[in-house]
Order: C-alpha cells, then structure tokens, then sequence
C-alpha cells in the first residue's frame, strides 16, 4: 500500500457520502445545505502543499459544492456526471497522469468503474457494503467526518511530505 500511494499525483474525491455524510438538506426556501469537515479541508490543502493535486467528480450539481471546492482552490470539478469514467479520462489526459498515478475515494456502486482503475482505491467506513471489498483501503471514519483527511494523511506519510508540512505545529 505504502508504494502505492507514493505513487499518486492526483486525489479524486466523491462528494455525498465522502466529503459530506451523505445527507442532502434543504431548507424552506429550497436552498440546499451541505456540511463538510474543516479536518478533511486542511488535510486537502497540506495534500495541494505537498503538490499532489485533488478534484472532484460528482454526480450531482450543486453551487455548495463549486463553492466548497473554490475555497479549497480545487480547480478540477465535474458535477452531474452521471458516469464518472467520462470525467475521469478527461482528467487523466488533461493533467498526462496514468493510472497508478490517481487516488480516488468514493462510496457507492457507481464509484466501482474508477475505483477499479486507479492506482489507490479507497471508500469510506459506512460505504454501501458491496463497495469496500473492492478496494485497497477502507477509512476508519465515516464520510463527511474525516474520511479524507485519514486518506490525505496516508499520502503525506507515503510520498515524505508529512514530517515537513507539520513540524511547525508541533514545535513549542
């Protein structure tokens, strides 16, 4: 695992059910609400720190969402994609990655056609069940709940990055 995920260059995430939990609300004047964990958005800015790039590939729209990943400085974002692998290999040749170069996260069956694909696979702990035999990792935190900062922080750890973008935190 540890080969492999020195290896990646860029991180895909899902949305619903892995940057948030999966719930979708709205409130009475139709706008709808989202809530993401402030732990995955640093782990994702330490990851773009480090160099490695992220994006985001999902299948619903939403303006909470472009507005998330504006101020995260996420400049790779598909919405509506119904399939995923269309976006996926538009990414693939717009940023001259192969595969084993691409992490992903995703949660449910219709993440399986990139999860199979990529060089780091992982789905989140309260994925649909046919979903986490199928990868190389599975979180030990639900999604929207610091499911993707754990990934970000394997990566870190992997490709050496870590110990240089924290020890000024840790320093007295």
């Amino acid at each position: 695992m540890e080969k492999k995920l020195a290896a990646i260059k860029l991180l895909l995430l899902d949305v619903d059910g892995v940057l948030t939990d999966g719930r979708i609300i709205y409130d009475n004047q139709g706008n709808e609400l989202k809530a993401f964990d402030v732990k995955d958005g640093h782990g994702l800015k330490l990851l773009q720190r480090s160099g490695v790039k992220v994006g985001i590939i999902t299948g619903r729209s939403s303006a909470v969402v472009a507005k998330r990943a504006q101020e995260l400085g996420i400049e790779i974002l598909y919405q509506g994609a119904l399939s995923k692998l269309g976006p996926y290999q538009e990414i693939l040749a717009e940023q001259g990655l192969s595969d084993e170069q691409v992490a992903y996260v995703g949660d449910d069956v219709v993440d399986l056609p990139i999860l199979r694909r990529v060089g780091f696979s992982a789905t989140v702990a309260d994925a649909v069940p046919d979903v986490p035999p199928l990868v190389d990792y599975v979180t030990t935190r639900p999604g929207g709940r610091g499911a993707v900062r754990e990934i970000c922080d394997l990566i870190l750890r992997a490709n050496g990055a870590w110990q240089e973008l924290t020890e000024r935190y840790f320093k007295a």
